[in-house]
């Protein structure tokens, strides 16, 4: 049996001690299981609900912290770009480049992606079904991207809320081979915590098998050791120590 993608990470880049935490215990997974995690942290949430929330470090010195994590560690390094003159210098450290869902039909975002040579991961707009998401992906191999994964995080309709059609799994395997399922994220309550997005957590693991039983090929988990002191996603990233109970079921 195939192992699946398993991307993992905090949300936003913290310090360099969440940093090292997390990568710590993503090798001690990856040793353990042979699973190969990728890690994923943001430079910039560009996307926060309040003008003042929390961004992360920025371009320049969020990269050096992830080549940092890189280097040392010897692991995989994801992580989404917003615009596309980012594209260049963040797929000069990171080896998947991930397309956030409000831009995934950003086409000079798709297209400065694709020409990087690395991963491109788009994931599915809160707005549209997995069938559509057979045009993001043409503008990114159009443009020479060699590999092109999806990623499934629910759909909103206005009410600070998500809903998951986990069908649309099943839909976008018929266009690309890998679908991730962004398990964190789909849990997401946006704006509705008094000008924050919250969620609920405990529904990771049942969103995790759900997707396995339609077929996903790939998990992403946003994590943390202290999620609600987290300073972006606080309420829907999984405790840290229990990852690896999370992923357990899924690696069967």
């Amino acid at each position: 049996m195939q192992k699946p993608v398993v991307i993992a990470g905090p949300c936003v880049i913290e310090s360099a001690a969440l940093l090292d935490t997390v990568a710590q215990e993503l090798v001690r997974l990856n040793a353990k299981y042979d699973i190969n995690i990728i890690f994923k942290a943001s430079f910039d949430k560009a996307n926060r609900t309040s003008l003042h929330s929390f961004r992360g470090p920025g371009l320049e010195r969020g990269l050096e912290m992830l080549a940092d994590v890189k280097r040392k560690y010897q692991l995989r390094i994801t992580t989404d770009i917003h615009e596309a003159w980012q594209a260049e210098p963040a797929g000069e450290v990171c080896d998947v480049l991930q397309i956030p869902a409000f831009l995934c039909r950003q086409t000079d975002l798709l297209v400065a992606a694709a020409k990087t040579g690395r991963i491109v991961n788009i994931k599915k707009a809160q707005f549209l079904s997995g069938r559509d998401m057979r045009y993001p992906v043409e503008k990114a191999q159009d443009s020479g991207a060699k590999e092109v994964w999806l990623t499934e995080r629910g759909n909103c309709f206005g009410y600070n809320n998500l809903v998951v059609d986990f069908r649309n799994i099943a839909d976008m395997l018929d266009i690309v081979p890998t679908v991730i399922m962004d398990c964190t994220h789909s849990v997401q309550r946006p704006s509705a915590g008094d000008g924050k997005t919250i969620g609920d957590r405990k529904f990771v693991p049942s969103m995790a098998l759900a997707a396995k039983a339609f077929g996903a090929t790939g998990y992403f988990f946003e994590t943390h050791p202290n999620p609600d002191e987290g300073l972006s996603d606080a309420a829907n990233m999984i405790e840290l120590n229990k990852l690896e109970a999370t992923l357990l079921p899924l690696l069967k």
